[in-house]
């Protein structure tokens, strides 16, 4: 993995903690279903991600960016879900949160910034 690729490495990161986070919420039974819901959408970031890295064309490019960006959303809310209901200590959950948030914060820059370039724009 190149270390120079922000999103690469933070959606891998991201999802590799949700994986453990799976894990370590299982032993105490929480309900599968939703475990398993953030177990997808958290390492569906990552995944697309790579797809992204390896896409055919610059719209193919945006468009799997666009779905990591709405996997990390709904990462996010899962998370939410977990730690409003008590099921998830809030402060796991905030750490969780906050990289959500810094995924999707970077995902929309990159979204941005691709989308202006595919119109010919200098941003």
């Amino acid at each position: 993995m190149t270390k120079d690729n922000i999103i690469v490495h933070k959606s891998y990161d991201f999802g590799l903690r949700i994986v453990k986070l799976y894990v370590f919420l299982r032993k105490d039974k929480v309900e599968r279903e939703l475990l398993i819901q953030l177990l997808k959408s958290g390492t569906s970031v990552g995944a697309n991600v790579e797809e992204a890295e390896g896409g055919q064309s610059g719209a193919d490019f945006i468009h799997k960016m666009g779905i990591a960006y709405k996997e990390a959303r709904e990462a996010h809310y899962w998370l939410r879900i977990l730690s409003d209901s008590g099921l998830l200590e809030v402060k796991l959950a905030n750490s969780f949160l906050k990289d959500a948030d810094e995924l999707k914060r970077i995902l929309v820059s990159i979204l941005k910034t691709s989308k202006a370039k595919a119109k010919g724009g200098t941003n």
